[in-house]
């Protein structure tokens, strides 16, 4: 992983953070993710003009990965709704890198050296640290929490999916533009069911605030897709979850969550995995 690459990972997590703050920030979940989706499309569909179109092996993914990626905004929805930002981002991004790097050694034949691999454990077992301290000292929120979980799955499934697809496209850039447009569609069309004429005017309040976060989600994932075709997709999963600093401190200091000391030691075990990683890489 080259400097350049790991900066581009380290931006995208910082985004990817920035956008699901705003996203838990409107409280009406559906209104949040139709902005977030639907301006994803609106992108999409502005990028596919100037990109080349993906070449047909890739379509398969594409296809995979759009289904996935509205199973990962429902249960996201589902998990903001019922917990803590600053638990609940914790838990879904920290549980993917593990099953990334389990999966990519075992099918995808990514080599994972014997340091690489006890940095992105120690990593991971930093982000285990940081999202679980909240529960301490109260009796935990299971549907929050396996809400939470499935998150992470469903992350895991799409990082590997379109590891594989990105490569085959030919075309990063028309890649990232066609994953908008097919996963853009679902949950505004959801939404236009369910409030039907009533649905501008729901949405209106929150125009801007979504649109912005849909812009930073299209910059979050493409920068990933990117790195995805230049480095092994186990340490991107990673460092990618830098991204639950950035959400633990936007929780603490714009929700007002708790974020003491031992959240702050988990973050610190969390920053020597992904040096060991680095390292290693």
């Amino acid at each position: 992983m080259t400097p350049l690459v790991a900066a581009a990972v380290v931006l995208a997590a910082v985004t990817h953070a920035s956008w699901n703050a705003i996203a838990h920030h409107i409280k009406d979940q559906l209104l949040a993710f139709t902005l977030l989706s639907g301006g994803g499309a609106l992108i999409g569909i502005v990028l596919a003009c100037f990109a080349p179109l993906p070449a047909a092996g890739a379509w398969w993914a594409l296809i995979t990965s759009a289904l996935l990626h509205v199973a990962y905004q429902a249960l996201l929805m589902r998990s903001f709704t019922l917990g803590d930002f600053g638990q609940m981002y914790p838990i879904a991004r920290g549980s993917a890198p593990l099953v990334v790097t389990v999966v990519a050694a075992l099918f995808l034949d990514e080599r994972i050296g014997g340091l690489q691999l006890a940095g992105v454990a120690v990593a991971c077992a930093g982000l285990v640290g940081l999202a679980l301290w909240g529960i301490r000292g109260s009796r935990p929120h299971w549907p929050a929490l396996l809400a939470a979980g499935a998150t992470g799955l469903s992350i895991a499934a799409y990082t590997v999916v379109d590891g594989v697809g990105v490569r085959a496209s030919g075309t990063p850039l028309g890649y990232i533009a066609w994953l908008m447009i097919l996963e853009g569609l679902a949950i505004p069309a959801y939404a236009l069911v369910r409030h039907g004429r009533r649905l501008p005017s729901l949405l209106r309040p929150y125009a801007v605030r979504g649109l912005f976060g849909a812009g930073l989600s299209v910059l979050a994932y493409g920068l990933v897709l990117w790195a995805q075709t230049r480095a092994p997709l186990a340490p991107i999963a990673a460092l990618r979850e830098s991204s639950i600093i950035v959400g633990a401190a936007i929780g603490a200091v714009f929700f007002k969550e708790r974020f003491g000391l031992p959240r702050i030691a988990a973050a610190g075990v969390m920053v020597v995995g992904i040096g060991l990683m680095l390292g290693a890489a």
